[in-house]
């Protein structure tokens, strides 16, 4: 038997992209020699669909993709991913399913058992978890079919209390097959590896697993699709945030002419950087929008999210809005206009002296003789959001937000101001990491300008300011974030691992009265294993001090 594994890109709710780009697949790999081709989860209308499937005719149009899609399995079958309505009056509306088609139509439908409920996932809010498994007979092998979770920590979640593979081994199968719909995080990949190898090992079963690349919104999916065999050696790593379809030989309870290997993972600032190029391009493509514009300071962000960009959607869709204020250094003007001739993307420089002049006269009748203060620096923030806003919907630019995961995480930043913008770049990136990234984009030459990585973070809102002046130095913000958002940590822990009692208390009173912000801030492209946005869900009006 000869199996074709496809990771493809899908988008959520386009059936005829998405049953097209199938039945291509079929059509390829049926081309070569495959017997069998397999999609991954919720294939057929993209993953996570959320709310759009307690929409009747999307489920309808699902299952009218699947039946075209079946009628092109002459030769060849399939396994695809969808959503299938519950027949039972009792329990869920819907599964999440895998249909086996053979000859043209669906000879068994397997649905997911194990529904996870936690970080981005959302399951058990639609699906039914199933409770009855069978393998899946097919040219003389007992396939033991599974979606994602039913082959994922199976072991030390107590809210699973059934696993398929326990009832499935009992019918002897000859090997695993699990569609998956497994996001990105930078630490996945080598937890994937560890776990899919653990249950190859445990089951004694060679195994195929298929996953899917590409971002849908802040979700991203990296592909990595891996075979094991039964001793749970490694022998393929499909390629990462990339499409690709590879056919392998099972033959006398082997896979033949692959040899075990050690998964080598990228280092993280690499995987971080494909993620977000990845995350920007599909934003772009999958919205049918082409250009971007973004507001650039001079600074590391802005000069990091422009280069991002501009590999994303290439040089001539970035527009790059330079706007000095009465307190911006020249050398930041400098470094920008320097950021934007070593890209050769787009630019327009746009002074908000006037503007922010006009806006302090026009309160001057309120503000009287009262000492400056926040609300004239967030004037001058809101005042670039109205250029670069502007910009957006004269010329149809898509705003990029900027914002890094320390600004959000401490509420440093100004609502309708720098935190505007239509999906948030950096905003699970730490600023330890924006460096190790902007050094990571002059691997080869320099893009961005040295003195934008050396000089100190300013937002230059009031003469002679740094970050510094209202946040602890980066590497130590940086180091309690990480074990209060990523770790879930809390105060008495953190303080015993040493860090200064009053700092840590402060942090994360900062983070916690920030929610407010983070609730109106854009989506943020997720790449670490707990960002801000739909995977932390905490309440904005509370009074736990973590």
């Amino acid at each position: 038997m000869k199996i074709a594994l496809a990771q493809l890109n899908y988008i959520i709710g386009d059936f005829d992209f998405n049953t097209k780009k199938i039945i291509s697949a079929i059509h390829d790999a049926k081309a070569k020699g495959a017997d069998l081709v397999v999609f991954a989860e919720l294939s057929v209308c993209g993953y996570p669909p959320r709310d759009f499937l307690e929409f009747s005719e999307f489920i309808e149009s699902c299952e009218n993709s699947a039946q075209q899609i079946a009628k092109e399995c002459v030769d060849i079958s399939c396994i695809i991913g969808l959503p299938t309505k519950n027949p039972k009056i009792e329990g869920k509306d819907l599964f999440n399913s895998a249909y086996f088609i053979e000859n043209g139509s669906v000879k068994a439908v397997v649905h997911k058992a194990l529904l996870p409920n936690y970080d981005v996932f959302d399951e058990y809010r639609y699906f039914e978890p199933a409770v009855d498994f069978k393998c899946v007979d097919f040219m003389g092998f007992k396939i033991a079919l599974t979606i994602c979770e039913d082959l994922w920590n199976i072991n030390d979640n107590p809210m699973y209390v059934t696993c398929p593979m326990d009832e499935l081994i009992q019918e002897k199968p000859d090997l695993m097959i699990n569609i998956a719909a497994s996001p990105f995080a930078y630490n996945h990949d080598e937890e994937r590896v560890l776990i899919l190898g653990d249950n190859s090992r445990k089951y004694k079963l060679p195994m195929f697993y298929v996953n899917q690349i590409g971002a849908q919104t802040e979700i991203i999916f990296d592909g990595g699709s891996l075979v094991f065999d039964e001793e749970g050696a490694l022998l393929d790593e499909m390629p990462y945030f990339t499409e690709a379809v590879r056919i392998y030989d099972y033959d006398q309870g082997k896979i033949q002419g692959l040899e075990a290997f050690q998964h080598e993972p990228q280092g993280d600032i690499e995987q971080i950087h494909d993620a977000l190029v990845l995350g920007i391009k599909d934003y772009f493509q999958k919205s049918g929008f082409t250009k971007a514009v973004l507001g650039l300071s001079g600074g590391i962000d802005s000069a990091l999210v422009c280069a991002l960009a501009a590999e994303a959607l290439a040089p001539e869709n970035v527009m790059a809005v330079l706007m000095p204020s009465e307190y911006s250094s020249d050398h930041s003007i400098q470094d920008a206009l320097d950021l934007v001739q070593n890209l050769g993307c787009k630019h327009e420089v746009i002074p908000i002296k006037e503007a922010t002049l006009a806006f302090q006269n026009m309160m001057k009748p309120v503000f009287k003789d009262l000492p400056f203060s926040v609300a004239e620096e967030n004037i001058q923030a809101r005042s670039r959001a109205i250029v670069v806003m502007a910009m957006s919907n004269k010329f149809g630019y898509i705003l990029l937000n900027t914002s890094n995961k320390s600004e959000c995480a401490v509420g440093y930043g100004t609502l309708y101001g720098d935190m505007a913008g239509a999906i948030g770049v950096l905003g699970d990136v730490y600023k330890t990491q924006v460096y190790k990234l902007a050094n990571y984009m002059n691997r080869e030459r320099d893009i961005i300008p040295q003195n934008s990585i050396v000089k100190p973070p300013s937002a230059e809102l009031r003469p002679g300011q740094k970050d510094s002046d209202s946040l602890p130095e980066y590497d130590t913000l940086d180091a309690v974030l990480f074990q209060y958002i990523e770790l879930k940590k809390g105060s008495e822990s953190i303080i015993q691992m040493g860090f200064d009692e009053a700092l840590v208390r402060r942090v994360l009173k900062m983070v916690n009265v920030a929610e407010f912000k983070r609730n109106q801030a854009p989506p943020i492209l997720r790449v670490s294993p707990k960002a801000f946005g739909v995977g932390r869900r905490m309440p904005v009006v509370g009074k736990y001090a973590g």
